[in-house]
């Protein structure tokens, strides 16, 4: 298994990972087409990027990172907001709060948090337990130093042990907690 840079080929498997291995948050709710385009403007967008753990042509995970949530959230929603509305189709209309708050996310992060984030990880069960989300990590942490980002973020549900762990044994601390969605507690850590 090999972890390299992901282009826009990979955004399909992100978005079915994504959908299928990250049960907290919003955003797997919407399905793996509305994914689909907000992975594919992770890879293009020049602030942002993600990696892929390939066992040959499959992927077997993914991590994406951005310099600036804020900004990546924009140029999604001006170059991809309505294909990927028409994608998620009813249950963006279903759940439009949801959809605010998401949205709203970044602006309320708090003047001591860093704008950059890594955005999500997702690791298929069959490469769970041989390193591969410690290796996506390091990945995206390595990237933000090489691109001259000295701090950034990640967001995870209080009761999800398992991505604390893995975010507190590659260098995160915990910097806050936070509501992204009203009533339900995430961490907010913090990499420098």
């Amino acid at each position: 298994m090999s972890i390299r840079p992901a282009t826009v080929a990979d955004a399909p498997a992100m978005a079915t990972l994504h959908v299928t291995e990250i049960d907290e948050g919003f955003l797997p709710t919407l399905g793996d087409r509305f994914l689909d385009h907000l992975y594919r403007r992770v890879v293009r967008a020049p602030s942002s990027f993600a990696f892929v753990a390939a066992d040959g042509d499959a992927v077997m995970g993914f991590a994406a990172g951005t310099e600036n949530l804020r900004e990546l959230y924009r140029s999604f929603l001006l170059h991809d907001g309505v294909a990927a509305m028409v994608a998620a189709g009813p249950r963006i209309a279903r759940s439009w709060r949801r959809v605010l708050e998401t949205l709203r996310y970044p602006a309320h992060e708090g003047a001591d948090l860093p704008p950059a984030e890594l955005i999500a990880i997702a690791v298929g069960n069959e490469a769970r337990g041989r390193g591969v989300g410690r290796e996506l990590v390091d990945a995206v942490t390595t990237e933000f130093t090489r691109r001259g980002v000295t701090a950034a973020r990640v967001v995870a549900g209080v009761d999800n042990e398992a991505a604390l762990g893995l975010y507190r044994a590659c260098g995160f601390r915990t910097a806050a907690t936070l509501q992204v969605h009203r009533g339900t507690a995430s961490e907010v850590l913090t990499w420098s």
